[in-house]
C-alpha cells in the first residue's frame, strides 16, 4: 500500500512519553503519522526519526498548540488525531496562565478548530486524571466517574494549575461533541510508568523516583499509578471503535 493509500492520523506532542509510544504503536500498525513537535529538528526527538517504519510513514510538523495555522498543516488529510500534547510541570508554576492554562486551553481549542477543518471523523483527547479527582465536594468512597469533575474553584486554591488546566480544556473539548462538530472521546490517566523511548526523564518517572526516595508520600487511597500499554490500548481502541480499524 502507498503512502497514498494508508490512513493519515495525527499524534500532537509526539516527543512526549504517551505521544511516543502511541507513535510508536500506529506506525507498526501500517498508519501513515503526523507528528507534532516545537522543533523537528531537536536532539529530543531524534528517537522518533528512529523507529521502525518512520522513514516512510512519519512526518514531523514544526507546530505549537497556540499556533492555529501550523496545526491545520499537520491535521489535514487525516482521518483521525490524537491531542496528546500538554505541558506537565515539575514544582511550583510562577505564571501558570502562560505556562499552563493558554497551552492547555487555547491550545485544546486551536486542535480541535483544526479538526473541524479537516473534517477529522474522531478524536481521542487525552485528559488527565487531574481533571476528575480535585473534588473536596464528592462523595467519600463513591467511585469518581464521568460525573465528577475537579472543583475549578478548589484547584484556584490550592494552587493547582495543571488540574484547572485540564478540567478546562476536558469540559471544552466535550462542548465541541455536545454541538455535533466533532466526534470526540477523552480518557484520562493518572501516573504513567514504563520504558521510555525519548532521550529525558519524563513527569510521571520523576515522581515515581520521589516516592522511592522519600521525597513524596502516599497511602493506599491514592493509587493512581497506571502502566503504560493500558493507556495505549484504550487509546488506540476509542479511535478504532468508531472507523473500523482492524484489531490490534
Amino acid at each position: 500500500m502507498s503512502g497514498e493509500d494508508k490512513e493519515r492520523v495525527c499524534v500532537t506532542g509526539a516527543g512526549g512519553y504517551i505521544a511516543s509510544w502511541l507513535v510508536k504503536y500506529l506506525l507498526l500498525k501500517g498508519y501513515m503519522v503526523h507528528g507534532t513537535v516545537r522543533d523537528p529538528c531537536d536532539e529530543k526527538n531524534a528517537h522518533l526519526k528512529k523507529l521502525e517504519g518512520a522513514s516512510e510513514n512519519l512526518q514531523l510538523f514544526k507546530t505549537d498548540l497556540l499556533d492555529y495555522e501550523a496545526l491545520c498543516a499537520a491535521t489535514a488529510g487525516c482521518t483521525g488525531v490524537f491531542h496528546v500534547a500538554c505541558p506537565v510541570p515539575v514544582g511550583k508554576v510562577p505564571n501558570p496562565e502562560v505556562q499552563l492554562i493558554d497551552p492547555a486551553v487555547v491550545g485544546t481549542k486551536n486542535v480541535l478548530n483544526s479538526c473541524v477543518k479537516a473534517k477529522v471523523k474522531r478524536v481521542v483527547v487525552v485528559s488527565s486524571i487531574g481533571a476528575v479527582m480535585l473534588n473536596p465536594n464528592w462523595p467519600k468512597g463513591q467511585v469518581m466517574d464521568e460525573e465528577c469533575w475537579s472543583d475549578e474553584e478548589f484547584c484556584k486554591a490550592t494552587e493547582n494549575y495543571y488540574c484547572l488546566a485540564k478540567t478546562i480544556a476536558e469540559i471544552q473539548a466535550l462542548e465541541y461533541a455536545k454541538r455535533g462538530e466533532l466526534d470526540i472521546v477523552t480518557v484520562c490517566p493518572s501516573i504513567v510508568i514504563g520504558p521510555m523511548l525519548q532521550p529525558t526523564i519524563n513527569t510521571s518517572s520523576l515522581l515515581l523516583l520521589g516516592f522511592l526516595k522519600g521525597f513524596f508520600f502516599t497511602t493506599p487511597s491514592h493509587s493512581y499509578m497506571l502502566e503504560r500499554t493500558l493507556v495505549l490500548n484504550q487509546g488506540v481502541r476509542l479511535y478504532r471503535c468508531k472507523i473500523q480499524i482492524p484489531t490490534l
